[in-house]
């Protein structure tokens, strides 16, 4: 994956992380992030996530607006030749895309929920933010339809779907209470 990451930046004219920083924020773009989410997103240090920011505002990636509460805050959004330029990074399969695809369709759907667990254990951890899974997500509601091949539904869509189509990363989640997280978490466990 990081030589991946490296590839598509090389492209791109950004390093790994400007990229990643795009990558982040193309799927918040109404409010953008601050400094400190981004960091803490990425799992950088401000100051160099404050280099990174800096960088693609020079290019003309990203822009910097004033927060709504706090005007001193700066929120950090793409600008149409960021997404333009994150677009041309992401055209084609990278080495993980083709060698998740050498999987079976269940060994990549087990595959993903592997990693969902093993992200769910890093955010009740601490050691990360809350990603936007659907496991996490209040419209989420897991196994709530008979069919095995689409047992899951999402309110926010109003549809079922099945275990491969569960999102790491949807631009629509909202973060579920901890209970009801809890309970997702319990719906997932074997027997």
């Amino acid at each position: 994956m990081r030589v991946d990451d490296w590839d598509r930046a090389k492209t791109t004219g950004l390093n790994p992380t400007q990229l990643a920083i795009l990558t982040l924020l193309e799927g918040r773009r109404e409010g953008g992030l601050g400094v400190k989410e981004v960091a803490a997103h990425l799992g950088v240090s401000q100051p160099t996530a404050t280099d990174s920011i800096n960088a693609l505002e020079r290019k003309g990636y990203l822009a910097k607006r004033p927060g709504e509460t706090d005007r001193r805050a700066v929120r950090v959004v793409p600008t149409a030749d960021g997404i333009a330029v994150l677009q041309t990074a992401n055209a084609g399969d990278g080495l993980a895309e083709r060698a998740i695809g050498c999987l079976y369709d269940r060994e990549q759907e087990d595959l993903l929920l592997t990693l969902i667990k093993m992200i769910r254990h890093l955010q009740e951890t601490d050691a990360i933010p809350v990603q936007r899974m659907c496991v996490t997500c209040r419209h989420f509601a897991p196994f709530a339809h008979a069919d095995a091949a689409r047992p899951h539904h999402c309110h926010f869509v109003d549809a079922a779907f099945g275990q491969r189509d569960l999102r790491l990363d949807c631009r629509d989640h909202e973060e579920a209470d901890p209970a009801f997280r809890a309970a997702t978490r319990k719906a997932f466990q074997p027997g």
